[in-house]
């Protein structure tokens, strides 16, 4: 996979551009049935490679040499160009995809693969979907062999598109470092000149061997088959949109929109189609109240079956727009790493959720978050490597909270740090606890001093702290104001991570700590030292971000774009070919036994 280092300079323009993302929940979900890619029967075997002659192959070079086949829907190729001229070089420029003039079944099923990209959140045209019926027509026609030329173009416009797809499908179409996802990918990558030759030409059944360079996770599993659920619901139109509502609607009020709000529901599965209302009803009451909630839930909403201007705005999202946020689930599946050593904590921003793998020797845990503020404080998304626990931890408090925030109020009250358990500190060494002097206050104001908050339950970070560390200083941790998980939007931190359950956590995080039970763990996060217990073994962390997320039962559910992420990625694919890759001509290794289920 590409390298993904979060630059300072993405981080400063997070408009412009942007880890589960339906990595949510795990259970095995069935892949859904492919069309079928048999060869057609104008196909026949691929045999030994046959040169395409003096004409043929100089131009067959030339264009390889050159990076750009114009008859592309995306000509430049130039981040495929060192893997082309592996994969050509190997056979002395022989056709890779031809045989006696026509293509092989090899190339016949990757076309068909082509066309059905769709059903894998990919875009059809991007490996030129309409164009290969006259390709093919320009190799068979009436009354004269194929001419060298149109050899020559079928065969590179299909390695070409063939690369292209192999590797989006593997690994996604960008790097995912411009789109705001920093993660360091390990594991074994296949040469994509390589497998093309040794695995897919001479394949019996390609779309097998397609499937193998897939993500293997239950939920980039599940979010296709709900990909697929989407776009026919796309296809039958959204219907009458919903009217607005000056002020919310409570049940047993009355709503113009009854017909519209019954049949978008129905459309939606949240209400059975077998419970309808009568003609001109307007009364807001029953079994669409109930549906309204389910509906809620799972848009992230507050759960109170009143139809307010949020509830009334996610009704009204076109379906389009589901598709997209599933195709773009997908995506960012492909970003995830294939391997890891332990089970991994995951973290959903938009969704506020955090959440450990299923089927593992550990217990399955999920609770809230609270996460970094949409404006300027946003939590990164990201991998780590979780390696100790700190119980009743210190906050030092960040430079940038310290001169934004705490400077402005000790100069409008010198006793602030005292009242509310902070002190001044030069390295480890207290300066002061209690009245903070104008000399003092001046050396604050040049960061010749900081701020720390004392341990205690009123600290910031609450009884406890997860550390994997990590650039952007980020870590989970527990949090005096429980209160703000009972939000159904809980984006409110200075980007660090709140839990909601730490005590939870923290005996899930130990469980190969034996001597520290969950006894043992409440103790210390009561006690009244700063006691820090080195894991066994590291646990990754992974940062994700995706608003769209479907649950091990099946149920499909979106998200707020709160970081406006999907925005980006968005504006990167429209870009189109070649995007920035870093490791381009590698896709992941198809062995994916490590994370079988994972999610």
């Amino acid at each position: 996979m590409r390298e993904c280092r979060h630059s300072n300079l993405l981080l400063r323009t997070v408009a412009a551009v942007m880890g589960i993302v339906v990595i949510s929940g795990v259970i095995a979900a069935v892949r859904p049935a492919c069309a079928d890619n048999t060869a057609t029967a104008t196909t026949v075997p691929t045999s030994t490679p046959v040169p395409l002659g003096p004409q043929g192959q100089p131009e067959l070079q030339a264009l390889v040499f050159a990076g750009k086949l114009g008859d592309l829907r995306w000509p430049d190729f130039p981040d495929y160009q060192g893997q082309a001229t592996l994969f050509y070089a190997a056979s002395g420029y022989a056709p890779a995809w031809i045989n006696d003039g026509r293509p092989t079944a090899q190339a016949s099923a990757m076309i068909d693969a082509f066309r059905q990209a769709n059903t894998k959140g990919l875009n059809p045209e991007d490996y030129d979907v309409s164009r290969w019926d006259a390709r093919i027509a320009k190799l068979a026609p009436a009354t004269a062999s194929p001419a060298a030329t149109d050899l020559v173009h079928f065969d590179l416009a299909l390695t070409i598109c063939a690369m292209r797809y192999l590797s989006d499908l593997s690994i996604g179409r960008v790097n995912p470092n411009p789109v705001k996802f920093g993660v360091e990918i390990g594991g074994k990558k296949y040469d994509l000149a390589d497998f093309i030759r040794s695995q897919v030409l001479p394949a019996t059944d390609v779309n097998a061997v397609i499937a193998e360079v897939e993500p293997h996770y239950a939920g980039y599993q599940r979010a296709e088959t709900a990909l697929a659920t989407y776009e026919k619901l796309a296809a039958q139109g959204d219907g009458a949109p919903l009217p607005p509502v000056p002020k919310g609607i409570h049940p047993g009020g009355d709503y113009a929109g009854m017909p519209q709000l019954v049949a978008r529901l129905h459309l939606l599965g949240d209400l059975p189609a077998s419970i309808t209302i009568a003609p001109g009803q307007t009364n807001y009451s029953g079994d669409v109240v109930g549906a309204v909630k389910v509906f809620q839930r799972r848009h992230g909403l507050k759960t109170d079956g009143v139809l307010g201007k949020g509830t009334i705005a996610d009704l009204n999202v076109p379906l389009s727009q589901r598709v997209e946020q599933l195709q773009f689930a997908l995506e960012r599946n492909r970003w995830i790493p294939p391997a890891f050593a332990q089970p991994p904590i995951v973290v959903n921003l938009p969704q506020f959720i955090l959440r450990t793998m299923r089927r593992q020797p550990a217990p399955f845990l999920t609770m809230p978050v609270v996460v970094g503020k949409a404006y300027r404080k946003q939590t990164p998304v990201f991998t780590g490597n979780m390696q100790y626990v700190i119980f009743r931890p210190y906050w030092n408090v960040p430079t940038s909270i310290e001169e934004a925030e705490l400077v402005p109020k000790i100069s409008r009250d010198r006793n602030y740090l005292a009242s509310h358990g902070f002190e001044v500190v030069d390295g480890e060494d207290v300066v002061t606890d209690g009245v903070v002097s104008d000399a003092v206050l001046e050396q604050l104001r040049e960061g010749q001093l900081s701020i720390r908050q004392k341990p205690g339950p009123k600290n910031a970070l609450g009884l406890v702290k997860f550390i994997f560390p990590n650039s952007y200083n980020v870590y989970l941790h527990s949090t005096p104001e429980p209160e703000l998980f009972s939000r159904a939007r809980r984006d409110f931190s200075h980007g660090c991570i709140r839990v909601q359950n730490p005590l939870a956590l923290a005996v899930w995080v130990l469980r190969d700590n034996p001597e520290w039970n969950e006894e043992k763990i409440a103790a210390a996060m009561n006690g009244d030292q700063t006691i820090q217990v080195n894991l066994t073994k590291p646990i990754p962390v992974l940062i994700i971000y995706s608003t769209a997320v479907v649950e091990p039962d099946g149920e499909v559910r979106f998200f707020d774009d709160i970081y406006h992420y999907d925005t980006a990625l968005q504006e990167e694919l429209a870009k189109g070919y070649p995007y920035p890759h870093s490791n381009v001509g590698l896709i992941n290794n198809p062995s994916h036994t490590a994370t079988e289920n994972a999610y």
